[in-house]
Parts: C-alpha cells; structure tokens; sequence
C-alpha cells in the first residue's frame, strides 16, 4: 500500500487535548502548592506543577513525533522485546519496593513508579504498550497460520496475560490501569477472529478475576460499599466531583476560579481533572471535551476498518481501547456512574509516563493511519470470497481479514 496523507483528525485533536490540559493545570496548579505547602510544609513555587506540566507535554510532543515517523514495520521486530521489557520493569519494581529501596515510590501502601532524582516512570504503562504491540503480532500470525484455536496461541496469550494483570492488579494494587489492560486484552482477541465461545470463556476467566480481585482487597470492597451508600459522607471525593460539576453551570466558572480545587476535591490535578474541567468551562466545556474524545475514538476505529494488513488494524484497536478504558471510567467515576477507581483522564490529567506512552500511542496509530485503503475491510472481504476463484485462492495475507469480525 502506498503512503498518502494522515488522518489529520487524530493529530489536531491530540493536540487540542494536550493544550486544554496545559491551560487546566496552569490555572489550578497553584492552588494545588497552597494546599502542598500548607499542610506538607513544603516551598513549593508557585508555578511549580505548570513548569512540569509543560515539561510533561513537550515530551509527549517528542514521543508523538517519533512514533509518527519510526516506521511500524522495524517496531513490529522488537514486540517481543517490548513485552518484556515491560514485565522486567514490573519486576524490578517489585523487587525494589520489597527491599525498601528508594527508587520505588510508594503511596498509600502501593509502589507504581520508579523515582530517581525527581523524575518518575510507571512500569504499567511501558507494559500497555508492548503488550498491544506483543498480542497484535501474535494474533495476526496465528489467524494466517489458521491456529487461533490451538494451544501454540492460547497457552502465550494466557502466561503474557496473567503475568501481566498480576504484575498491575496484584503486586502495584493498581485495579484502574488493570480494567485498561483488560480492555487492551478483550478488545484485541475479540477483533482476531478467534471463535466467540473461546471470547466469552475468555470474558468469564477475566470477569471471574475481576471479582476476586475486588473482595479481596478491603480498600476496594470499601469503595464499593461507599459507592452503594446512600450517606454522602461516606463518599466525600464523589459527592465533591459533583459539586465541582454542577457548580460549573452552563459555561463555568472561568479559568483560575475553581473552588473544588482550592483543597476540597482529593486529586484535583489527576485523577478529578475531568470534575475540575466541568466547574472551569461548565456544561458546554465538558461536551466539548467529551466530544472531541468521541471523535478521536471514531476515528481510531476507522483507522482500524481501513487498515489492509491484520497486525496494524490489531494494533490500532489495542490504542482505541487503551484510550477507550481510561476515558469512560475516569468520567464515569467522577459522575458516580461507577465506584471511584483512580484513572487518569488522557492527554488531560497532570503527569509524565501516561502522557508520554497515551502520546506515542496516537502517533503510531496517526502514522498507521497513512497506509489505509479506500474500502473497509468488509466489502474487501466480500468482493474477494465472491471471486470466480474461490476462497482457496484467496492470498495468504487476506486469510486472517476474513476470519476477523469486522466493525
């Protein structure tokens, strides 16, 4: 397939998105330092979080280009160096938060970062990324291979796919950025091809430990309860999400007015930014917002739809539901929809790693996006098993289009 233009969607509204997250965080970033300062006793400048945020974007501009323009076809050798490199990091992690060491930062009982000299990286997201670059290699040689039901692909799929969600769910206690790798996992093999009972077997394993995973945990059986409480003490960061919401009326309250985010609302730069978004630019900023996400998910999944070769359209399906897990339950979290489960919110939320791996995600996705072919998957699926050649002489790089289910 021939190189043509981009999907120039996808790259202006990364943008867009990178540069209303700057704006929010330069005008709540100080009244973040107030409440650091007052209650830590720390000196922290005024413009502290808005230098790194700063900071923060221009690296995820650095990965965005990069990824735009190292070509898929020598990222696609090292997959299988990407998913490894992501297990060790959680694994070096986890060995240095057993030693007490202080490159694992904890917080509140659970190490999710590595800390050296100020600057941070979170394992889970080097390990979302191989795994979508990992699972999409391996399905797509599976499905032409016609194995997709054989042991030589469930018994990879099954390890990487455990380990992994142990690593994050488990031993990091981090359940938000596990319901991201879930959705990463069950997204991809449903788009495979594989047969349907083998994806709800598959859905039932994953739901099962989802469970387990929740009623083992007293924190996280205790935010459940606190979700079905009908006392409003009892959930103080939801009923405050709320309030920061409604607070914002139609068009909001204007940059540098929030009160929610003067120490009322836990996390007001990470995980609730979405809350502090609504009570800034109101109603219509929030449907702006949410509208331009939708719009980049449509065409993350077109992107998909038109992409000839299976291991790419895998590959930018694993990102649409990446982008796609961390968008619905931050918002849905912070309008009660669903227990609260810290999530950031995608080009959006204050930090380095997410931005910088959410980023080069996209760029990839916008440079797989240059390789698209003027009809969707389905009608070439339809022209060519109705050749006057038959389905057996179909190419070999058409057997696993066939196979997949398309959108």
């Amino acid at each position: 397939m021939r190189k043509h233009k981009s999907d120039r969607i996808i790259g202006a509204l990364t943008v867009i998105l990178l540069g209303v997250g700057l704006i929010i965080i330069y005008a709540i970033g100080p009244m973040r330092v107030n409440v650091l300062n007052s209650t830590y006793g720390v000196d922290y400048s005024e413009n502290y979080f808005f230098i790194r945020q700063l900071i923060n974007v221009a690296m995820a501009a650095v990965a965005f280009i990069v990824a735009f323009k190292f070509p898929y076809a020598k990222l696609r050798k090292i997959s299988k160096f990407a998913i490894i490199l992501g297990l060790s990091l959680c694994v070096i992690l986890a060995l240095l938060a057993l030693t007490g060491s202080s490159v694992a930062k904890c917080e509140l009982g659970a190490c999710r970062w590595f800390s050296i000299n100020g600057l941070s990286l979170q394992p889970a997201e080097v390990l979302k990324m191989g795994l979508v670059l990992y699972l999409a290699s391996l399905m797509a040689e599976r499905s032409k291979q016609g194995r997709l039901a054989s042991s030589d692909f469930w018994i990879p799929f099954g390890v990487i796919s455990v380990v992994s969600l142990a690593f994050v769910v488990v031993v990091q206690k981090d359940l938000g950025t596990g319901v991201s790798i879930m959705a990463i996992i069950l997204a991809m093999l449903l788009m495979s091809g594989v047969k349907m009972r083998y994806f709800l077997l598959t859905l039932a394993v994953v739901a099962a430990g989802g469970v387990i995973a929740i009623v083992s945990s007293p924190h996280r059986v205790e935010r459940l309860l606190t979700f079905q409480s009908e006392d409003s003490s009892d959930s103080y960061h939801i009923e405050n999400a709320k309030i920061a919401i409604g607070a914002g009326g139609l068009l909001g309250v204007g940059i540098g007015n929030s009160v929610q985010a003067t120490g009322y609302l836990p996390e007001s730069i990470n995980d609730s930014v979405f809350a502090v978004l609504g009570e800034t630019f109101g109603f219509v900023g929030l449907f702006v917002i949410v509208g331009s996400f939708t719009l980049l998910l449509i065409r993350l999944l077109r992107v998909s739809n038109y992409l000839a070769d299976d291991e790419e359209s895998l590959v930018v399906i694993g990102i649409f539901a990446w982008l796609a897990a961390h968008v619905v339950v931050n918002i849905a979290s912070m309008t009660g929809l669903i227990p609260l489960t810290g999530i950031t919110l995608p080009l959006l939320s204050y930090g380095g790693t997410s931005m910088l791996f959410t980023s080069a995600a996209l760029g990839l996705a916008l440079q797989l996006s240059c390789y698209t072919e003027r009809e969707p998957r389905k009608n070439k699926i339809t022209v060519e098993t109705s050749s006057k050649h038959g389905t057996d002489q179909i190419p070999q790089r058409r057997e696993g289009m066939i196979k997949r289910r398309t959108l």
